[in-house]
């Protein structure tokens, strides 16, 4: 015969209790990642081609925090208590990769320091001079790449090395464009000079934010540098549709941000 065996009140489980730990578990992975993407890490999406040929359209890409120091954009969409300059302040190098907010601009830049505080910065016929020296540029070749049309255009690729030694690769474009000749100007106190490798395609601190570019950026404006590139997908790729994620592109898994 069966029969119905009664459960103690000590036996039952504890469903309030079970609710309260998945609850704790659950705000303890939030304030986690809260505290990593604040201080430590964060990702960024690199929506158009202004920083090709190193970083193209749909990369992913990591930025570390704690080598730049703590702006007041540090923890977006969250104000973080700083009004000038950076918690634990490291100084920028020449030649970093840095995503930024422009004065003013709810939106983030990535691009790269060439200009550091009292800095006199000018374009001369598409050649970068700094303190009225010209940086030495090697051409490399043709590269290839798809312009914010999806069409493909070909541009010289060039090497350029800044006086601390650090070398990158650029792309020249557009012979002539407004972008190759600019006034002298000098970066002031707490500010930094950006510019896009991809030089003629480039919103950079050679336009005013007023005019959509970046501006001469204020240091407590720097969230953090770029590290690598995580992962990075062609434009035809959507998370929700599993059928889409063979457009990744395999070459450019975990590469490094030179």
């Amino acid at each position: 015969m069966n029969e119905n065996v009664k459960t103690s009140d000590e036996e039952k489980p504890d469903l309030k209790g079970g609710l309260l730990e998945t609850l704790s578990t659950i705000l303890w992975a939030v304030g986690i990642a809260f505290v990593l993407r604040t201080f430590v890490f964060q990702p960024f999406h690199i929506p158009s081609g202004s920083m090709v040929p190193g970083l193209v359209k749909g990369d992913y890409i990591i930025t570390s925090k704690f080598t730049v120091g703590f702006g007041k954009h540090a923890a977006t969409p969250f104000p973080f208590p700083v009004k000038k300059g950076r918690l634990f302040e490291r100084e920028l190098k020449r030649g970093d990769v840095i995503v930024f907010r422009p004065e003013g601009d709810t939106k983030n830049f990535i691009k790269r320091v060439v200009g550091l505080p009292g800095d006199q910065i000018q374009m001369k016929q598409g050649l970068l001079y700094i303190n009225g020296e010209r940086l030495p540029v090697e051409t490399v070749g043709m590269h290839e790449y798809a312009n914010q049309f999806g069409n493909i255009e070909t541009g010289d690729l060039l090497i350029e090395t800044f006086s601390n030694g650090n070398a990158h690769q650029i792309l020249d474009a557009q012979k002539n464009s407004r972008l190759d000749r600019t006034e002298l100007r000098t970066v002031p106190s707490g500010y930094y000079f950006m510019m896009g490798d991809n030089r003629d395609h480039s919103y950079d601190s050679r336009v005013s934010v007023a005019e959509g570019g970046a501006g001469i950026v204020p240091k407590e404006n720097i969230i953090g540098k770029a590290e690598i590139v995580l992962l990075s997908v062609n434009e035809d790729f959507v998370l929700v549709k599993p059928w889409t994620w063979f457009n990744m592109r395999g070459d450019r898994w975990f590469k490094g941000i030179e």
